[in-house]
């Protein structure tokens, strides 16, 4: 039987994740009810407030991820967005070659990267450009979420076919190791050129040794209301290095009075 939630139920649970995660649910009251009652019921819960006090005080922080991620959306694939990916190739690539072709070193960042698609992505278009020259570049790429179960999930760099029909059969063979079941493996280099941390963007941005040069943190603030987006895109700001871009989702856009963010085109942004 379904799980209905009360207003109080309802309210406890849209503002401790507003406060805490900058997650906006306040119209999603429908969705709530039909992502979560059958979970309760699963359990043993028959209200709301019970389970809410079990997932709020859980030492290991595993049951408010699990929530989240059955409230918010995880469907990504392979080249997803190719303008920003066009542009990395024709604008940004041949600015940083220029700028670091004696360090010949690359910082970049997918915050919110999901399940991996995004970071192997950028990590195949930059390795892509460089061709032979790939092994003289470091294009190491910072990829973090909140989610220990997709960051797993991205670690071990197992897809299926359908989330890679973007890819060219050459991109494939190259990148990716064919397991059985219309499923591959991504290769050891590309692999180990990702390194994955668990980081909540509502937190203070501690990666500060060295400016990025490119920020991917796209379709993530889609859940959130415009002042959380502002701090975070000025966070975000503040951690990119003068010429760097910030790539955002085609859903997303930044109130360019609230920020230092210079506009490029659509859901694409630069730090001057």
């Amino acid at each position: 039987m379904a799980v209905s939630i009360n207003d109080n139920e309802f309210h406890r649970l849209v503002d401790y994740i507003k406060d805490n995660y900058g997650i906006n649910l306040t119209q999603k009251r429908i969705l709530i009810e039909g992502r979560l009652s059958n979970e309760l019921d699963s359990r043993g819960f028959t209200n709301y407030s019970d389970f809410l006090d079990m997932v709020f005080s859980d030492p290991t922080g595993s049951e408010i991820v699990n929530l989240l991620n059955r409230l918010t959306t995880n469907h990504t694939y392979f080249l997803r967005e190719p303008e920003h990916y066009q542009f990395m190739r024709e604008v940004f690539l041949p600015e940083i070659e220029k700028k670091r072709k004696d360090k010949k070193v690359i910082y970049c960042w997918s915050a919110g990267c999901s399940s991996g698609e995004e970071p192997y992505t950028n990590e195949i278009e930059m390795m892509e450009y460089f061709g032979s020259a790939a092994g003289s570049w470091d294009t190491k790429i910072l990829a973090t979420d909140i989610s220990r179960k997709v960051l797993a999930k991205a670690q071990q760099g197992v897809y299926h076919a359908d989330s890679m029909k973007n890819l060219s059969e050459d991109v494939k063979k190259k990148y990716f190791v064919p397991i059985g079941n219309d499923c591959f493996r991504v290769s050891d280099e590309l692999k180990k050129r990702v390194v994955y941390k668990v980081f909540n963007l509502m937190d203070e941005i501690p990666f500060r040794k060295q400016p990025f040069d490119l920020i991917f943190c796209r379709n993530v603030m889609i859940y959130f209301d415009m002042e959380t987006k502002n701090k975070l895109i000025n966070r975000l700001y503040d951690v990119l290095a003068p010429g760097g871009y910030l790539f955002i989702g085609h859903a997303e856009s930044v109130q360019r009075d609230q920020s230092g963010f210079t506009y490029v085109k659509p859901a694409i942004y630069r730090k001057d």
